[in-house]
């Protein structure tokens, strides 16, 4: 029977689009989850009434699509498994654990359902991945099998990063040592400062207290 999409059907078309498909499966899925209706005279007619505003609606998804494939296009994204003999997995890598992963390194959503694995990925090493963004827009992601334990290996991006990160904070330990050697020589000066007035002081009383203890008394006079 002939139904026409009310929203993407993967694989068959988008919103306004009029497909053949199975009576079953129209009555037993597309038609509960509303995302089909019946290609009756009736709707027909009204989705000629309503193209021009599913065409506007069709133009902001492909573009969405567009920037949300040049986030994954081409990107790479690294999963640590427990590896046994001759590299082989102890199971294999899922949709679910690519989509985790992208999550975490792309900061990017995926459903793992447009994940298409082209086969079971039960070995260490590089897997190319397809991500199914929207009707026939799709992006190459390249996933990363890593053995437990073994070392991430940097793309130059990265490494380039990590380095004026490191640099960042050398700037930053440079200026607090610089501060602390200004401050403890402030302190230096000053205590020595303290130190000459001191001095000075005791200077200044010695010769008081000699010519003090020279003077004689009234009784040895008068003897």
């Amino acid at each position: 029977m002939k139904v026409i999409l009310l929203a993407e059907l993967k694989g068959r078309g988008g919103e306004g689009d009029v497909i053949e498909v199975a009576r079953g499966f129209a009555v037993n899925y597309l038609f509960p989850r509303k995302v089909a209706v019946e290609a009756t005279p009736g709707n027909l007619k009204q989705l000629e009434q309503r193209m021009h505003n599913i065409k506007k609606r069709e133009e902001v998804r492909l573009a969405e699509a567009g920037d949300f494939r040049s986030i994954l296009d081409g990107k790479k994204i690294a999963i640590t498994m427990k590896v046994g003999e001759a590299g082989r997995l102890f199971g294999s890598v899922t949709p679910m654990m690519i989509a985790d992963a992208i999550k975490e390194q792309l900061s990017t959503e995926v459903d793992r359902r447009k994940i298409e694995t082209r086969g079971a990925i039960k070995t260490i090493g590089e897997h190319v991945v397809e991500v199914s963004v929207y009707r026939d827009i799709k992006a190459d992601l390249t996933v990363d099998v890593l053995a437990e334990g073994a070392a991430v290996e940097l793309s130059e991006e990265e490494v380039k990063l990590a380095a004026e990160i490191e640099a960042a904070k050398a700037g930053e330990e440079t200026a607090v040592a610089d501060e602390a050697g200004e401050g403890a020589a402030a302190e230096a000066a000053e205590a020595d400062d303290d130190s000459a007035a001191v001095e000075a002081d005791a200077s200044e009383e010695a010769p008081a207290e000699q010519e003090t203890a020279e003077e004689p008394s009234t009784e040895e006079e008068a003897s």
